[in-house]
């Protein structure tokens, strides 16, 4: 016959426990305690604050990621499509081919200059970019032969009111300027530009359809200023002072501030 086991009352214990109703069903709510239906309001209560807060940690969670991107860094691509941009910008410009950049009709600036070439410039070595900008412009223009008027702002003062005047009406600068960019070059009394403006010409070939309608000049040095530009004043003998009668001395109205004048023989 089969073997029959009897249950202990431990067997009993353990079945009702397993199908107990707390084991069968857990509670719906972590406030759950009681089995009645008197807390009813209670509990909904607790549940919709439950709610409310699993609303406001959404919330804030979703602001926090906002923030997290809009303080987040560019990216690689962004900032390397950045760094292009700039490259770009300030890439040099291409130059223009031979032949396309044509004698553009400017307004006489500089009158009774009609038949030469006048130049704004400074012989002192102070500002080095300066200096080495105005040579290099001094000789690409007497390359050419042409009649140069070289206005030194260092040998006469009155060159600076009359470069500012000058770009004054141009719309480049005022009248009342400290300081002006040299040199300026005026081919035929019309303004042409600096010394970029220049040399880009000069490399290209253009600038000498500039000169075309300049006459030619013998090359070789001014036998009366040997180069200069200047001669010394023979009224006060270069000290910008003339003696009186009386003892005194007065100002030399033939020269300028260093008791120079411009040498006739450059001028003709």
């Amino acid at each position: 016959m089969w073997s029959y086991r009897r249950k202990n009352d431990n067997d009993n214990n353990n079945d009702n426990n397993d199908y107990s109703p707390k084991s069968r069903r857990p509670p719906s709510s972590p406030n759950f305690k009681r089995r009645t239906f008197k807390d009813i309001e209670t509990l909904t209560h607790d549940n919709d604050m439950i709610e409310q807060q699993q609303q406001q940690q959404t919330s804030s969670s979703t602001q926090n990621t906002s923030t997290n991107a809009t303080t987040t860094r560019p990216t690689v691509f962004h900032r390397v499509h950045l760094a292009n941009r700039f490259t770009r910008a300030f890439a040099a410009k291409p130059k223009p081919e031979p032949g396309s950049v044509k004698p553009k009709k400017l307004e006489k600036l500089v009158p009774g200059s009609d038949k030469r070439v006048v130049v704004y410039l400074t012989s002192l070595r102070a500002v080095r970019s300066t200096f080495e900008a105005c040579r290099t412009v001094r000789s690409i223009l007497h390359g050419f032969r042409v009649p140069i008027d070289e206005r030194d702002l260092l040998m006469d003062s009155s060159f600076f009111d009359e470069i500012r005047k000058i770009m004054a009406q141009i719309g480049q600068g005022r009248s009342d300027d400290k300081r002006v960019s040299l040199p300026k070059v005026f081919i035929g009394g019309r303004y042409i530009g600096g010394a970029d403006e220049i040399v880009e010409l000069h490399e290209i070939g253009e600038l000498k359809k500039f000169m075309s309608g300049l006459p030619a000049v013998a090359p070789g040095v001014c036998e009366i200023c040997g180069g200069f530009r200047f001669t010394l004043c023979e009224e006060c003998n270069g000290s910008h002072k003339c003696p009186l009668e009386d003892g005194g001395f007065t100002t030399c109205v033939e020269c300028n501030e260093n008791g120079l004048i411009r040498c006739t023989s450059c001028l003709s």
